[in-house]
């Protein structure tokens, strides 16, 4: 139990977010949970590393923390980063960053938190709350 909790507290935060919005929470908790989710999705998650391999066709399904993050091997740790800089291709970022639903999933996590911080932020000073 404690191992899971440990993976996967990040959808416990998605669920106390929506709550947040929901129940109309306090400016800073909301933020702080927007920036939780974004956080826990961009470098916590459990996902593959979905790095490029060497001969440069296929993508490495070991085990990695974080949908921006590789894997254990130092090649790969940075490899997405860099790409998000100097991609040649958006198609070969797309393919190695989200490489099956759950990584889409957990970008669109990622995203959504980003958004509802910022939500969080805007919306009370262009409602005058």
């Amino acid at each position: 139990m404690g191992k899971s909790m440990r993976l996967y507290w990040g959808y416990i935060a998605v669920a106390a977010l929506i709550v947040a919005w929901t129940q109309r929470w306090s400016l800073p908790i909301v933020v702080a949970l927007s920036v939780a989710v974004s956080a826990y999705a961009s470098f916590q998650v459990p996902v593959w590393c979905g790095a490029v391999n060497r001969d440069g066709k296929t993508y490495c399904r070991n085990n990695a923390y974080g949908i921006l993050m590789g894997c254990r091997n130092r090649q790969h740790r940075w490899q997405k980063l860099k790409m998000i800089v100097l991609r040649s291709k958006a198609g070969d970022f797309s393919r190695a960053v989200f490489p099956t639903a759950t990584e889409k999933f957990n970008a669109f996590l990622a995203v959504g938190g980003l958004l509802s911080a910022i939500a969080a932020v805007i919306v009370p000073v262009m409602t005058g709350g």
